[in-house]
């Protein structure tokens, strides 16, 4: 098993498209999302959900998301966008909806409740790494848009935090530059010290 600083510095993110079968399933699956799930939790209160869209049921969605995009855009409805919406959740083997239920507390701020979702889907894609997997964390229009939400089963009153993508790698990983350290930390300086 990888030590836990050579898995975070290695984690990235792989193109959807590159994201194969096979994809994490029952026992495996279990324990992926039960890591994604032991995040910092102020009150215990899980104000997040995951829902799993993958084979058949992903397919159907990506049918009704095609014919949603087809009634509002009628006749600018290129065949081309149709294909992408019923695409949409078979382009990875399985794709996990993290699901934000945050909502007002008599203790819990709501931002807590929403950064404890973001946490468990950063711990799900670092699972999914840990496991030999892939993965990608996307939102994209269907996140944003109540129609596209009911039909993939989230409601009026839930957020995307993210729709994550798992799979099998087929490319390796490449990197991308990251924020230098001088351009993001700072020393804090008590009240009236000079900068």
């Amino acid at each position: 098993m990888t030590d836990a600083i050579t898995l975070l510095s290695t984690r990235r993110s792989i193109p959807i498209p590159m994201l194969a079968e096979p994809a994490p399933e029952g026992a495996e699956l279990d324990e992926i999302l039960t890591i994604a799930a032991r995040v910092p939790d102020h009150g215990k209160l899980a104000p997040w959900r995951f829902i799993l869209y993958r084979r058949e049921a992903a397919a159907r969605i990506g049918e009704a998301l095609a014919d949603l995009v087809a009634r509002r855009e009628a006749a600018d409805a290129t065949e081309t966008r149709l294909r992408v919406e019923r695409g949409r959740f078979t382009r990875a083997p399985l794709v996990v909806g993290v699901i934000s239920r945050a909502g007002e507390h008599v203790k819990i701020p709501v931002w807590e409740q929403v950064l404890s979702g973001a946490a468990a889907a950063m711990n799900l894609v670092n699972a999914a790494h840990a496991k030999g997997y892939a993965a990608n964390w996307v939102t994209e229009w269907v996140a944003y848009d109540e129609q596209a939400k009911a039909i993939l089963s989230i409601a009026p009153e839930e957020k995307v935090i993210g729709f994550i993508h798992i799979g099998t790698p087929q490319e390796p990983p490449s990197d991308r530059p990251r924020p230098a350290l001088a351009d993001i930390v700072s020393e804090a300086r008590g009240p009236g010290e000079a900068g």
